[in-house]
């Protein structure tokens, strides 16, 4: 079935002031959502790559060690090179799903949205934004899950990683990461985008959403992408931090797994933290860069409509 569509004002605006402003949306809307989870991203990844069983408990007793151990900003640890990835990621990827539904034909000004092109769209933003970023995606992963006298900053992971390991190590998970993301940013992208749509057909067809609404709708799509992906989650960041060539290939690392903890155990190990973290973040995510896209672009067309008033010369 088709999702009918409705036009907008920023079909007034040429493409590179729309690409300037979701790029700047973008990038400021991924650093608040990843900054506001950053501990529990990093709870999550070293269950995801160790043996030790995941639970709830567990889970706040590595926050309380981290505490005790290495102070209040060890719980952020690796978020620098988080935001180096993820400012430069965001802002890619929603700019890149703008400009994928333009040119599927499934943006603002389409009168009917097909729903497979929705996802597509969504797809392929993801595996654009992936592709360009993913050196940085391995980094601070790593540094997540290792101690300041390992890795101390961002460009002593690269230097290491690259004389130790060599620079295809850079791409290392990156086809489960691809893998992954499909479904991820395909289902996140559609969630959210037929929500939208169906509560402005229901309700406010022409005004920007309230930000609960959107933190709602983005919490809603971020579950249910991040559900269907987590395997291949999983699968990556044990090829990203491995350092003892454990998991060389996408089939040893299912095999390992299998042998030393039970395959499905392993493949969903902390995804209960991840329906906390994942909703809380992509909520965020999307509801912060709606909103700071809107208000970029009215305040450009604010501007611009200034430009066009004739100039009164009378008195």
């Amino acid at each position: 079935m088709a999702i009918k569509g409705h036009k907008s004002e920023t079909s007034q605006l040429d493409n590179t002031t729309i690409v300037f402003t979701t790029l700047c949306a973008g990038a400021i809307a991924g650093a608040l959502a990843k900054t506001s989870i950053a501990p529990l991203d990093r709870t999550k990844i070293n269950f995801q790559i160790g043996k030790s069983p995941y639970s709830t408990r567990k889970a706040f007793k590595f926050l309380r060690q981290t505490y005790k151990q290495e102070g209040f900003l060890a719980l952020w640890r690796g978020n620098s090179a988080t935001m180096a990835r993820i400012v430069p990621y965001a802002a890619i990827q929603f700019t890149a799903h703008e400009q994928w539904k333009k040119i599927l034909g499934v943006d603002a000004t389409a009168e009917k949205k097909s729903p497979g092109k929705l996802f597509l769209s969504g797809s392929l933003a993801g595996v654009t934004s992936q592709s360009l970023t993913y050196p940085l995606d391995l980094a601070r992963a790593r540094m997540a899950v290792t101690k300041k006298t390992e890795y101390s900053n961002l460009r002593q992971v690269f230097v290491k990683t690259y004389r130790e390991e060599g620079i295809r190590t850079f791409y290392r998970g990156y086809i489960p990461t691809i893998a992954g993301v499909i479904p991820y940013a395909g289902v996140s992208f559609f969630t959210y985008d037929t929500l939208k749509q169906f509560y402005k057909d229901k309700f406010h067809q022409n005004t920007t959403l309230y930000p609960f609404v959107s933190l709602l709708f983005g919490a809603i799509a971020g579950m249910l992408g991040q559900t269907s992906s987590y395997p291949l989650d999983i699968i990556r960041r044990r090829m990203q931090t491995d350092t003892e060539g454990k998991y060389p290939t996408i089939f040893a690392t299912i095999k390992y797994m299998h042998r030393t903890e039970g395959l499905w155990r392993a493949l969903y190990k902390g995804l209960s933290m991840n329906w906390i973290k994942g909703p809380i973040a992509v909520g965020i995510s999307f509801a912060t860069y709606d909103n700071i896209k809107e208000s970029l672009l009215a305040i450009v067309l604010k501007e611009r409509q200034k430009r066009l008033l004739p100039v009164d010369k009378s008195g």
